[in-house]
């Protein structure tokens, strides 16, 4: 790992996180890229490729938290007060509760993928194909926002087990998280501004959680000493940075047009990379 690989990848991190084009899915067409085209491997031997990835994950993880600390904060107090009181009547509260719930509805679906979705880095022609479904989910969304007319800016427990379910499908390479969350909730009614901050902040408990136990479950800390902090640092930094403007004027963007051409983004990517990745790299 070295710094131009680590400001490459966490530009693209930070990004495509937010953007509904699938974070996973662009890690996984920069590397093969790479490697195809310099026939060396895009990050060293071992797991160092893996913690990399979660490194820039927790850059765009402080990306949400400082960009929506004030809902966060609010949300979190709102919750606590909840249980000491044992009453969720409070908007913030029952926001607080959905997030947890979906949160464990996105772990039953993942779990069971993870094996899959480990795989399928190594196969980024296969990983094309879902980005091509992701804009398949993309357009439909937009297709179901014309066409509902009365929408909400309120989660409810259905919604958000439903969107949590639809977050766990995104742990497959290619099927983004945003894009598939907020697609989600607006086939179920919820504004399109509405459910990007909803998805931004249901992804915080999974960042964090993988964050922390995916180091101490699979990798061997005898191969943190081999690692580049330094291209480390650089990576979560511009991950970090680019996260932040990416959130902020996605945000903006959402409340004026319609994701469409995102769809469109992804059914050229993903076609590019299945027919690159099947019949010439």
């Amino acid at each position: 790992m070295n710094l131009v690989q680590a400001i490459i990848m966490g530009l693209i991190q930070g990004l495509t996180e937010f953007l509904p084009v699938s974070s996973s899915g662009h890690l996984v067409l920069t590397s093969s890229l790479y490697k195809f085209f310099t026939n060396k491997e895009f990050a060293s031997a071992g797991s160092e490729e893996v913690v990399f990835d979660i490194v820039l994950h927790v850059g765009t993880l402080l990306a949400v938290c400082l960009f929506f600390k004030d809902d966060i904060i609010r949300i979190t107090k709102a919750f606590f007060s909840a249980c000491i009181k044992r009453d969720f009547a409070n908007t913030d509260a029952k926001l607080a509760a959905f997030i947890l719930i979906g949160t464990v509805f996105t772990v039953f679906v993942a779990f069971p993928l993870k094996v899959v979705s480990e795989n399928l880095i190594n196969l980024p022609y296969i990983v094309g194909i879902f980005i091509f479904i992701t804009g398949c989910i993309l357009y439909l969304g937009e297709w179901a926002s014309e066409k509902k007319k009365a929408k909400t800016d309120k989660v409810d427990l259905k919604t958000a087990i439903i969107i949590g379910i639809a977050q766990g499908l995104a742990s497959i390479p290619g099927i983004s998280r945003s894009g598939s969350t907020i697609s989600t909730g607006i086939f179920l009614g919820l504004d399109r501004v509405s459910c990007a901050r909803y998805s931004f902040l249901l992804s915080l408990p999974i960042i964090i959680g993988a964050s922390i136990f995916y180091p101490i479950l699979e990798v061997d800390m005898h191969e943190f000493l081999n690692y580049n902090w330094i291209a480390f640092a650089v990576g979560f930094l511009v991950s970090f940075v680019s996260g932040y403007l990416c959130i902020k004027y996605f945000l903006k963007f959402l409340g004026k047009h319609s994701m469409k051409v995102f769809a469109y983004y992804c059914w050229i990517a993903g076609a590019f990379m299945f027919v690159f990745f099947k019949f010439f790299a």
